[in-house]
C-alpha cells in the first residue's frame, strides 16, 4: 500500500495525501483499459482572453489546442467514447455554431474525426456501444450520425429541456436532429438513478455498476457538463480522471491549496524546458493573485454558464488532482501531447510511466516570457 493511500471500510476505499481531507472513492475490483484517442484537431491563434482572465503579457494567444477523445474498454466487451471531438465539418453544424464569425479568426484544423482513427486500427463504429458527451459545445460533439443507431449517445442532467428539439426544428438549437436520428439519447440522472453514488464529492453514475468508471456531475462550464472517472489498476487503485472542459488551462486549476509550486522544477521530472525556479513563478503568481494557493487564471465570461456552479466543481477537482494516484487529463490539455502514448496503445500504466508527475507543472512553460518581462 502506498503512503498516500489508507484501506477504509469494507465498502469503500480512502484516498489519502498529507494535506486534504480524506477523499472517499467506492471499492472495486474491476478496471477499464482507457485509451487516449488523438482526434488530430487543432486550433491555433485562439486569443488567450476568449477562454481566460485577467491577461497575461506577453501571452497572447493560447498555446496549440488540442481535443483528446477516451476509448474506455469493459472486460464484458462494451466499448465506450468519452467526448467525440471536432467535426470534420464543424461549418456544417447547426448555424448558430457555424456562423460564429470568430471561426474566421481562428486556424481549425481537423482532419479526422475519433471515428476515423478508430476505423484506422481496426475498431469499427459497430463496436461502439456508447458515446458520451461530457458536454454539447461543438468541439466534443463530433459526428454522432456516423455511428449507427445501436450506438447509444449519453448526455449530461438538463441537456434535453435546454437544447431539444435540436435544429432544424428548432433554429437556435446548437446541436442537430441527425446528431440524434434514430439512436437512443439517454440522460444521466445523479440523484434517482439506481446507479446513482457519490464519488468523492461529486455526485456520480456507476456506468457499469462495479466500480470501474463513474461519470461525474461537474456543472459550471455548460448545463449538463460530466466529467468521467476510470480505475486503471487495482491493489493499488489508480484513475484517469477525464476532465472534458473542466479547465482550458492548467493554470485554470493549478495551484491550489493542496498542491503548491515546487520550489524546484528544473529537469525532465517536470516536463519543464527553463532555467527559472519554481519561485520566478510563484512571484508572477503573487504579483497576479496576492496568494499561493490560487491559479493563475479564472474562466472568463463567455465559458461560464453557472460562475458559482464552476467555482464549486473547480474546488472539488482541485483535491482529486492533488491525489498521486489520480491522473487529470482535460480534453484540450496540451501538456500531454509530448508524454503520452496515444491509442491505440493503452494509458493504464500513467503512473508507472510517470506521466502525471511529467504534466502537472509543464504548463507552466506557456510562461516563461511572461516571467522573463516580470
Amino acid at each position: 500500500m502506498s503512503s498516500n493511500e489508507k484501506e477504509g471500510n469494507s465498502s469503500d476505499h480512502i484516498v489519502m495525501a498529507d494535506n486534504i481531507p480524506p477523499i472517499l472513492i467506492p471499492a472495486g475490483d474491476v478496471t477499464v483499459q482507457v485509451r487516449i484517442i488523438d482526434t488530430t484537431s487543432r486550433i491555433d491563434k485562439l486569443p488567450l482572453t476568449f477562454l481566460m482572465r485577467p491577461a497575461l503579457e506577453p501571452m497572447e494567444y493560447m498555446p496549440t489546442i488540442p481535443s483528446w477523445s477516451f476509448l474506455i474498454e469493459h472486460p464484458t466487451g462494451h466499448k465506450a467514447i468519452f467526448d467525440l471531438g471536432m467535426s470534420k465539418h464543424f461549418k456544417d453544424l447547426a448555424p448558430v455554431v457555424s456562423e460564429d464569425d470568430r471561426f474566421d479568426d481562428w486556424d481549425i484544423r481537423s482532419p479526422k474525426e475519433a471515428i476515423d482513427v478508430l476505423e484506422e486500427h481496426n475498431v469499427p463504429a459497430s463496436q461502439i456501444k456508447s458515446a458520451i458527451w461530457s458536454h454539447w459545445h461543438w468541439d466534443h460533439i463530433g459526428d454522432p450520425s456516423r455511428f449507427p443507431p445501436s450506438t447509444d449517445l449519453i448526455v449530461g442532467p438538463g441537456f434535453k429541456a435546454a437544447l431539444l428539439p435540436a435544429f432544424p426544428t428548432r433554429r437556435d438549437s446548437p446541436v442537430r436532429e441527425s446528431d440524434f436520428r434514430g439512436r437512443s439519447v439517454i440522460e444521466i440522472d445523479f440523484e434517482r438513478s439506481a446507479r446513482a453514488t457519490k464519488v468523492a464529492d461529486f455526485p456520480a453514475f456507476d456506468f457499469f455498476g462495479d466500480g470501474s468508471f463513474y461519470l461525474l456531475d461537474t456543472p459550471g462550464h455548460a448545463i449538463g457538463h460530466m466529467g468521467a472517472l476510470a480505475r486503471t489498476t487495482t491493489n493499488p487503485d489508480t484513475f484517469i480522471l477525464m476532465g472534458g472542459d473542466l479547465s482550458h488551462h492548467g493554470g485554470l486549476l493549478r495551484p491550489s491549496k493542496y498542491l503548491h509550486i515546487p520550489a524546484r522544477l528544473s529537469g525532465s521530472s517536470y516536463g519543464l524546458q527553463t532555467p527559472h525556479p519554481g519561485c520566478s513563478f510563484e512571484k508572477l503568481l503573487l504579483a497576479r493573485t496576492g496568494s499561493t494557493e490560487t491559479p493563475f487564471f479564472l474562466s472568463t465570461a463567455a465559458q461560464v454558464v453557472d460562475e458559482e456552479g464552476l467555482a464549486k466543481t473547480r474546488s472539488k477537482a482541485q483535491k482529486l488532482d492533488a491525489q498521486e494516484n489520480i491522473w487529470l487529463v482535460c480534453a484540450h490539455d496540451a501538456t500531454i501531447s509530448q508524454v503520452a502514448d496515444f491509442f491505440p496503445a493503452s494509458a493504464n500504466e500513467w503512473k508507472e510511466k510517470g506521466w502525471r508527475t511529467k504534466t502537472l507543472w509543464s504548463f507552466l512553460n506557456d510562461f516563461n516570457d511572461a516571467v522573463q518581462a516580470f
